[in-house]
């Protein structure tokens, strides 16, 4: 049977869960061990550090640090705390931690503006992760192994029991009566700050999980801009649906009444987190907040699909999003908008379609005429602001539709890279 990273095609499934109360329990118990090996690992990996730096050899140095080398173990990490011993605790999900540990390093080393690996803080998201395993099995299947399909809308999970799904139906569907043998990874139960449980799926199969579409030989280039979401190069036009900022009110008086209730707790010295009404009013916040981040990915899934799926070649603009939001007077309608994870589903989609997509240097592809290659900015001239949404070309006097002539701009400029 072929591991996950030997099979070809990966595939990722989300869907909304409904534990029981004592499946809750367990996925607490699950997320706070995961969390507790984690940090442990982060504090050993600390304490190592420093005890390196001790250049002379000093044999209780010495022995702390084999000490905690051999720690570092889980195996060994749960003989020095018992509690990790709980049969309710699943011991895959201290590995995972530990894997995660590793990973967060490994990103580290390879780009170090990520940051050394950091203490997890205690909060109201839980997470922790397991894995499928197919033991003695000759074949892989989304029915077979530990971690599995009962039918559309339930899911066994080990140490939890039979979980009840809702959504992705259709998706659920598909892939159940898929003929190729089809295996699942890594298995990842999240709770979030809106008490909502999600289960998440790592999929892999030789087999593709998507029917790639007929080529069209469309070529396109999107200019994203906070006055419309974005425009292309074919003179569509697309609205930007400002999810936050039609919210924002009703969030804002939420959030005053959470902060006057979070005072009263603290006056009457109450813990927040057995404070009733303070808490009633945190998952209404959260909700809110869930609303909008819900609203806002699904607009942009959607339209993503659209766009690789009609495209062969999709071109966007490379943009730096932590660079804009130092404009505070667009910070707002940048952070709104979500350009960052739209251009992340675009990457994503186009590998899993066949398509191609790729992002060119954004710079002067809003100040260029297309038809003659002027530059505003340039001699006597002067470059355009944000607010002028039209212009006409002083050398030869074409009149532009300014997002238009971008997109323009960004496809040949697309087109010139790959010549």
């Amino acid at each position: 049977m072929k591991t996950m990273a030997k099979l070809k095609y990966n595939f990722g499934l989300k869907a909304r869960i409904y534990p029981s109360d004592q499946q809750k329990q367990l996925i607490k118990i699950n997320s706070d061990a995961s969390r507790f090996v984690y940090n442990e690992l982060v504090a050993i990996g600390k304490e190592l550090s420093q005890l390196r730096r001790v250049k002379l050899p000093i044999d209780t140095v010495q022995d702390r640090i084999k000490q905690l080398k051999a720690r570092q173990n889980t195996r060994n990490m749960s003989n020095h705390f018992p509690f990790l011993n709980d049969k309710r605790i699943d011991s895959l999900a201290k590995a995972n931690a530990k894997q995660n540990y590793n990973k967060a390093w490994n990103a580290f080393r390879k780009v170090h503006g990520t940051g050394v690996p950091k203490f997890h803080r205690k909060s109201y998201v839980w997470r922790y992760q397991t894995n499928c395993q197919y033991n003695k099995q000759t074949e892989a299947w989304l029915t077979n192994g530990t971690a599995k399909f009962i039918d559309s809308t339930h899911f066994n999970v080990p140490k939890l029991g039979i979980l009840r799904l809702k959504g992705s139906k259709k998706r659920i569907n598909q892939l159940l009566s898929r003929t190729a043998q089809t295996r699942i990874g890594t298995v990842t139960i999240v709770k979030d700050a809106a008490d909502r449980f999600f289960l998440s799926l790592q999929l892999a199969s030789d087999t593709p999980f998507v029917t790639k579409p007929a080529k069209t030989n469309d070529q396109v280039g999107i200019d994203l801009n906070t006055d419309n979401f974005l425009t292309t190069s074919n003179g569509d036009v697309v609205a930007n649906p400002h999810y936050y900022r039609t919210i924002k009110g009703r969030l804002a008086k939420a959030q005053r009444v959470l902060s006057r209730r979070q005072r009263r707790a603290k006056k009457e010295h109450r813990s927040l987190r057995t404070s009733k009404n303070y808490q009633k009013q945190r998952i209404l916040v959260a909700k809110i907040h869930a609303q909008v981040f819900d609203r806002r990915h699904d607009f942009l899934q959607n339209l993503s699909t659209t766009l690789i799926k009609n495209h062969d070649l999709v071109v966007a603009e490379e943009l730096r999003s932590k660079n804009l939001l130092k404009n505070h007077a667009l910070a707002m309608s940048i952070a709104d908008v979500g350009w960052r994870s739209f251009l992340g589903m675009l990457s994503y989609k186009a590998e899993l379609y066949d398509q191609r997509f790729i992002t060119i240097n954004p710079k002067n592809t809003t100040q260029t005429c297309h038809d003659c290659g002027f530059v505003m900015g340039t001699g006597d001239t002067k470059k355009l602001t944000l607010a002028q949404r039209e212009w006409t070309c002083p050398n030869c006097h074409v009149h532009h539709i300014r997002d238009h002539n971008a997109a323009q701009n960004i496809l040949e400029r697309g087109l010139e890279t790959l010549a």
